[in-house]
């Protein structure tokens, strides 16, 4: 049994599209694996759905679920799968804050542009918060929609940023998402990226993620 969340206070930084796939791949290795959507916008549901509508295999469970009594709900339903998956809306809400109170492991991907950088501070005051209360939760930075261009510096802008300001309850992980038409793509026809299969580059990237996340 193990809740992780993929959830942050910045919208559009692809907290779906790494749940939804990291879901996919768990059901792809035989868990029995819950995508729990806390996410008015239920991006993560009308995935789910298209993924049932054409009836593609491992199916996956998805279940919507806010408010106040999220937090006894997810540990609930942790109860009942190998694996939890919550994914939670890009502000701070108050299913953000009730999830980041049970998971075991929370990632947060961020674009590296200003705007998503200065999010990190605010993230890091809402997770020492959360272990007031979860002291074993465990709080990651993913790099995500990394330019695909090596002259574009800003993924090591933004570790150096990350190294200078030295947070206490954030770390960032090793592998690094680029910005890949593939992983909107597969999205679209209710795919993980390995099921996608067309981009080569894109898959390992989520391999390596994927590792980094569940190990292996």
């Amino acid at each position: 049994m193990g809740i992780v969340l993929f959830g942050g206070e910045k919208g559009g930084t692809g907290k779906t599209t790494l749940a939804t796939n990291m879901a996919a791949m768990l059901a792809l290795q035989g868990k029995d694996v819950l995508l729990l959507d806390t996410d008015r916008q239920g991006t993560a549901s009308f995935w789910a759905t298209v993924r049932e509508d054409t009836e593609i295999e491992p199916r996956i469970s998805c279940v919507q679920k806010f408010g106040k009594g999220l937090a006894s709900q997810v540990r609930d339903l942790a109860e009942r799968y190998d694996e939890v998956i919550v994914d939670a809306g890009g502000r701070d809400s108050m299913e953000l804050r009730y999830a980041l109170g049970v998971c075991d492991r929370a990632y947060i991907p961020v674009q590296p542009f200003q705007f998503d950088i200065w999010t990190i501070r605010q993230m890091d005051e809402l997770v020492e918060m959360a272990q007031g209360l979860n002291e074993e939760m465990q709080a990651f930075i993913v790099l995500n929609r990394v330019s695909t261009n090596p002259a574009v510096r800003e993924d090591r802008e933004t570790r150096e940023f990350f190294r200078t300001e030295d947070f206490q309850h954030l770390a960032l992980v090793e592998p690094v998402l680029r910005d890949r038409i593939a992983f909107r793509k597969s999205a679209r026809d209710g795919l993980s990226v390995p099921e996608w299969k067309l981009d080569k580059k894109a898959v390992e990237e989520m391999n390596q993620l994927f590792r980094e996340v569940y190990g292996g």
